[in-house]
């Protein structure tokens, strides 16, 4: 990453002036509704099977607050984000290879101050993205759960979202409260969702067509018409799953034939697909 630009020193919130983001067509933000649904799993093993479909992948983790994208990766790194946003070190040098062969940008701990969205943070965030983008062919930007205005910012820097959600009510209901902040904050008119922990074949399918069916009748996108929802696919409930996340191991590296790690990779040919269009707009 040796012509990757080195960031701008730190500068102090109060400062600060808040800059524009650009526009990058190769940006999908991972997120969800709630936590404990396998958003990191997901981001992580999709950027393998991305990676392995000969993708430059770059997994940016955005969850300022509570970051573990080092933890599902086992990975142990030197320089983070924390230390690139507080001038201690180059933007280049928090980049590392992880396994599975694409890159990824961990904030690590201490990040706790940077969970508020202040003028600096979203500075820092856009100077990171920016900078970083034009390098790879994908970046896969891990956000927080939820609808703080850190996560709202990630994902209004990204131009597509892939909602991650799980069959639980609770799962569902905060999924679908997401996607009507987004419809209504940032006219989102399409957003992508993935049904993790399916049961059968088809439960997402059909998990899918009920959110729809809300999101028709209780929200609306600017142009007046309902919120589109992409069924991107599902990932079965499989042992081989909780086993990979116990030993710290991308799940496409431990259990490669298993039908978790499949679904993954069939999403990942899906996710391909987007930005092929996208490219060809």
């Amino acid at each position: 990453m040796s012509d990757v630009a080195s960031p701008p020193n730190h500068m102090p919130a109060s400062t600060a002036t808040i800059k524009r983001p650009s526009a990058h067509p190769n940006i999908i933000a991972v997120t969800s509704g709630k936590g404990g649904v396998g958003k990191t799993f997901v981001s992580a093993n999709l950027a393998a099977a991305l990676t392995r479909q000969g993708l430059r992948v770059l997994v940016l983790d955005a969850d300022l607050g509570l970051a573990n994208l080092d933890v599902v990766l086992n990975l142990y790194p030197k320089i983070t984000l924390h230390d690139v946003f507080t001038g201690r070190a180059a933007l280049q040098e928090a980049v590392v290879t992880a396994p599975g062969g694409f890159h990824a940008l961990l904030a690590g701990s201490g990040m706790v101050e940077y969970s508020r969205l202040t003028p600096e943070v979203r500075n820092q965030l856009i100077h990171t993205i920016d900078t970083l983008a034009p390098h790879y062919d994908v970046v896969l930007l891990d956000t927080g759960a939820g609808i703080s205005d850190v996560v709202l910012f990630s994902l209004s820097l990204a131009t597509e979202i892939l909602v991650v959600a799980t069959p639980e009510p609770t799962s569902l209901t905060d999924a679908y409260a997401a996607m009507k902040v987004l419809a209504t904050q940032q006219k989102r008119h399409n957003m992508r969702l993935v049904i993790n922990q399916a049961a059968r074949p088809g439960d997402g399918r059909a998990i899918t067509g009920q959110l729809q069916q809300v999101l028709n009748r209780f929200v609306s996108t600017e142009s007046g018409l309902p919120m589109r929802l992409i069924h991107m696919g599902d990932i079965p409930a499989d042992p081989a799953v909780r086993d990979a996340v116990m030993r710290r191991q991308l799940l496409l590296q431990a259990s490669p034939g298993c039908p978790a790690a499949l679904a993954i990779a069939q999403l990942a040919t899906r996710v391909k697909s987007t930005l092929a269009k996208r490219e060809a707009v």
